[in-house]
């Protein structure tokens, strides 16, 4: 019996088809026939998806938008590293303190001894805690910056991220330089117990330090900050910025929700909702955070 042949034609217009007509591809068996060792799949990272509008764009664009989305202007999470591309003049910013690693004070263990989870995220990734200090130009402005990184355990605040802050503010100080810290965690480290929590006041008095030289301190607040970064330096600026949208405060919405038994406002905990009600000097879209930033530094050394 001769094979069947399909009328890819006939098909894709809705058309019985001609048995006399020459069509452009010929179908002679029905399925997709390529062996799966000859797949190609597409490029992990290739595309994203706007958690906010579901609008669909590659990394390159993303990247030239500044991590915003282009078409409802979200603001995607993103590291320390792309925070410093943005910021610095020419992308040039040099890195401090990068040679301070935790430690395992009380030999901690939940689903895994702390120690073993510090070394698992020392060699996933190339931090060595959830902060990062760099030096470099704002518009022809220097200014030091502390970023932290919410992949490294949740961007927690411990003793390594509490010193890193406080010889942030010492280099500030001895270079008479500004300061700013762009603030994204969930709070306090638990594995580090009390030692976490003097990092609260270890910073705080850092800042009363930075204060007395007569040089500004910028907190920028991103999606999330949280826990004992807004209990300390987060909420402590001499000016206190945020992204759009930026989900800030001390307990999550949800536990405040359980535990007042009541229904919250719309846009609870959003860096609008704050501004609204004065806890933020203002909100800055990423494309305008630079110049804003330069203007600023500007405006305290007159």
């Amino acid at each position: 019996m001769p094979n069947e042949i399909e009328d890819f034609d006939a098909d894709l217009s809705g058309s019985a088809g001609n048995e006399d007509k020459t069509g452009w591809f010929k179908r002679i068996k029905k399925g997709i026939l390529t062996k799966t060792s000859e797949k190609r799949e597409t490029q992990e990272g290739l595309w994203t998806k706007c958690p906010q509008c579901n609008y669909i764009s590659t990394q390159t664009e993303l990247k030239e938008q500044l991590y915003v989305c282009p078409k409802c202007g979200y603001h995607h999470r993103i590291n320390s590293l792309q925070y410093y591309e943005i910021l610095f003049d020419d992308q040039q910013y040099t890195e401090l303190f990068n040679n301070i690693r935790g430690m395992d004070f009380l030999d901690f263990t939940d689903l895994k001894p702390y120690k073993k989870r510090l070394e698992d995220f020392w060699s996933k990734t190339d931090m060595d805690d959830a902060m990062r200090v760099a030096v470099g130009k704002v518009e022809g402005e220097e200014i030091v910056i502390a970023a932290m990184d919410f992949a490294f355990i949740g961007g927690s605040l411990g003793s390594v991220a509490g010193e890193k802050f406080a010889r942030a503010v010492d280099y500030a100080i001895a270079h008479h330089l500004p300061f700013m810290c762009i603030c994204k965690s969930g709070g306090a480290r638990m594995m580090e117990s009390a030692f976490s929590l003097m990092q609260l006041a270890k910073t705080s008095g850092k800042l009363s330090q930075l204060t007395d030289a007569r040089l500004p301190y910028i907190s920028l607040l991103t999606d999330p900050s949280f826990g004992g970064i807004t209990a300390s330096f987060g909420m402590l600026g001499d000016l206190n910025i945020a992204e759009p949208g930026a989900l800030i405060g001390f307990a999550g919405p949800r536990v405040i929700k359980e535990t007042i038994k009541k229904d919250l406002p719309e846009g609870f905990q959003r860096s609008e909702f704050l501004l609204e009600h004065g806890f933020l000097d203002f909100v800055v879209n990423r494309h305008e955070l630079k110049h804003r930033l330069a203007v600023v530094i500007r405006h305290f050394r007159n």
